[in-house]
C-alpha cells in the first residue's frame, strides 16, 4: 500500500509545475514504507531527480538521504549509510542548518565508518565536529562525541589516551549502569594493552583504584599488572578471549599487540625480582631467546620506561630500584664504578657505625674491661 502511494507521488512530481509540493509529499509517503529496499530504490531516483536541480532541492535531498541512511543502517550497511549522508549539504546559502545540526551528521557519519573499520574517514569527519563541539550543549551528543573519540584512539592503538576516554565516559551518569561497566571494561583492556611504564602504571593505578572494577572478568590481569606480578600464558590467553579483532592485530615485527605488552610487562616484574639476570635466563622467563629479550630490554631502558643497565660481555642485565620517568633516556642506570661502589660504600659505613655503638655501649656498661682490651 505505501510503496504504490510512493509510485502515485512519483508520477504526480513528473507531471507537476511545482515540484517542491510534489517532493513534499513523496517525503512523506516515502517514510511510511516499511521496506527498506523499497526506500533506497525510491531515494536513489529521487536523488537523480535533485541532481538536475541541487541548489533548488536541498532540503529536500537531505531529508531523503537520512531516510535512505537510516534504511542502510537497518540492514547494516554502514559503508553506504556514510556515504549517503556524506552527501548532504551542510554549508549552503539556501540551507540553513544549526552548529548542532552540523555536529550530529558528523558523528553519525564517523560512528558508521567505525562500524566498517575506516578509522582515516571517521577521524576526518570527527575532526570537523571537532570544531563546533563546544558549541553544542545536547549532552546525548556530547556523550557521542566522546564515545567517538575513544573508538578511533583505540583503533589506532593510542590506548593509553583511549582508556582516558573510555574511564570518563564510565563515570558520566547519563548513561545506563550496564554501558558504564562496558566502556570501564573498555578502559582495562586498553590500559593492558598500552607499552609499559610510568605512564601505563598511573592509568592501572586510576582503574584499579576504581571500586567497580573488582566486578569485571578483566580484574585479575588488571590487579596483577598494577602489582607488577608475573602474567602466565594461560591467564593471557583468557584475557585475549575478549578483544577487539584490531586489538589482536599483529604488528610490524610479527607479534601482537597483547604478546609484545605482556612481554614488557613480565620484564618490569622481573626487575622487581631480580637485581641482575642473564640474557638467556631472562628470555626463559619471558618466552624469548637471550637477544630478544635484550633487545626488549635495551629499548626499554631506552625509551625510559625502565631502569637498569646491559652488560654486553657478561651477558647481563642490571635492574636498579625505583621508577622510570618516562623520558628518553632516562632509564640508563650507572655502572658499577659509581652505583655499585656507592652501594658498598654505604653498607660498610654501616657496618663501622654499628661497631662503633656496640663499642661505646660496652666502655659504659664494662669500663675496666673494654679498658684491659685495649691495653692488650
Amino acid at each position: 500500500m505505501a510503496s504504490s502511494k510512493v509510485s502515485d507521488a512519483l508520477k504526480q512530481i513528473s507531471n507537476s509545475s511545482d515540484k517542491p509540493q510534489g517532493f513534499e509529499s513523496l517525503i512523506s509517503q516515502l517514510k511510511t514504507v516499511t521496506s527498506n529496499d523499497s526506500k533506497i530504490a525510491v531515494g536513489e531516483h529521487a536523488l537523480e531527480v535533485f541532481s538536475a536541480q541541487a541548489s533548488s532541492f536541498e532540503e529536500q535531498n537531505a531529508q531523503v538521504r537520512e531516510l535512505m541512511a537510516t534504511a542502510y543502517e537497518e540492514d547494516e550497511d554502514n559503508l553506504s549509510a556514510a556515504k549517503v549522508l556524506a552527501g548532504i549539504p551542510l554549508e549552503s546559502s539556501q540551507r540553513k542548518v544549526s552548529n548542532e545540526d552540523k555536529v550530529r551528521f558528523w558523528i553519525r557519519i564517523t560512528r558508521n565508518y567505525l562500524e566498517v573499520d575506516d578509522t582515516t574517514l571517521a577521524e576526518q569527519y570527527l575532526n570537523k565536529a571537532k570544531n563546533l563541539i563546544y558549541t553544542v550543549s545536547d549532552r546525548d551528543l556530547n556523550l557521542h562525541f566522546k564515545l567517538s573519540q575513544a573508538r578511533i584512539q583505540d583503533a589506532r592503538r593510542n590506548f593509553l589516551a583511549a582508556a582516558q576516554g573510555y574511564q570518563d565516559i564510565s563515570l558520566l551518569p547519563i548513561i545506563g549502569e550496564e554501558e558504564r561497566l562496558h566502556t570501564l571494561s573498555m578502559a582495562i583492556k586498553c590500559s593492558v594493552l598500552a607499552p609499559a611504564g610510568p605512564l601505563r602504571s598511573r592509568a592501572l593505578g586510576r582503574l584499579y583504584k576504581d571500586e567497580r572494577a573488582a566486578t569485571l572478568e578483566e580484574f585479575p590481569i588488571l590487579e596483577k599488572m598494577f602489582l607488577d606480578r608475573l602474567l602466565s600464558p594461560e591467564e593471557v590467553a583468557k584475557f585475549a578471549e575478549g578483544l577487539a579483532t584490531h586489538q589482536l592485530a599483529r604488528t610490524s615485527d610479527g607479534s601482537t599487540v597483547l604478546a609484545k605488552a605482556v612481554v614488557e610487562h613480565n620484564l618490569r616484574g622481573a626487575s622487581r625480582l631480580y637485581n641482575n639476570i642473564g640474557f638467556d635466563a631472562l628470555g626463559l622467563l619471558l618466552g624469548l631467546d637471550g637477544d630478544k629479550a635484550e633487545e626488549t630490554t635495551a629499548r626499554m631502558i631506552e625509551q625510559g620506561r625502565l631502569v637498569g643497565r646491559i652488560d654486553q660481555v657478561e651477558r647481563i642485565i642490571w635492574f636498579e630500584g625505583g621508577e622510570a620517568t618516562g623520558e628518553k633516556g632516562s632509564g640508563r642506570a650507572e655502572g658499577v664504578v659509581g652505583k655499585e661502589l656507592r652501594r658498598w660504600d654505604s653498607n660498610v659505613q654501616g657496618l663501622a657505625e654499628e661497631v662503633e655503638k656496640v663499642t661505646s655501649e660496652l666502655q659504659l656498661r664494662y669500663p675496666d674491661f673494654v679498658a684491659k682490651t685495649l691495653v692488650v
